[in-house]
């Protein structure tokens, strides 16, 4: 058994950071020439805890961005023009991507599907509200109007 340094999660394993024991070969074959874990001494040890400061302030620095981005979504209001019959159903819904353009086109970049969290689907024409989940700890609401596409001829 060999005692290593975790330098990113490896399931059934260990976190980052840990100290766990393995086989050798185990390490020497798998661990180390991925570089998921290395041999524990100090200058490793230092190093790694270096690197979690320095994660440490990233974290805090893209918390203050997505607060301010949090700050500039609850602002916008968009406006998604769809395809509708004269009962004002969609032909279709509403999806993720369709509000992450509409943000985009205000100005609001950098947002995947997975981030936008619907309360039921959008299938009619109306007034909704999205959640735009930027970070497990900061969330901010947008007001969609989806209205009927205006002929462009």
């Amino acid at each position: 058994m060999k005692e290593i340094l975790l330098w990113q999660d490896v399931d059934k394993l260990g976190k980052r950071g840990e100290v766990v024991k393995v086989a050798a070969g185990y390490a020497r074959n798998f661990l180390f020439p991925k570089k998921l874990a290395t041999a524990v001494t100090p200058q490793n040890l230092k190093e790694l805890e270096y690197e979690k400061k320095r994660v440490v302030k990233k974290e805090e620095k893209t918390k203050i961005d997505q607060k301010q981005m949090a700050e500039a979504i609850e602002k916008i209001s968009c406006t998604i023009e769809v395809k509708a019959n004269q009962d004002g159903t969609l032909f279709g819904s509403v999806t993720p991507q369709l509000i992450i353009d509409a943000l985009k086109r205000e100005g609001i970049a950098n947002l995947t599907p997975q981030m936008i969290e619907l309360e039921a689907p959008v299938k009619e024409l109306g007034v909704y509200r999205a959640t735009v989940r930027l970070h497990p700890e900061i969330a901010a609401t947008c007001r969609i109007w989806v209205v009927e596409e205006s002929d462009k001829t």
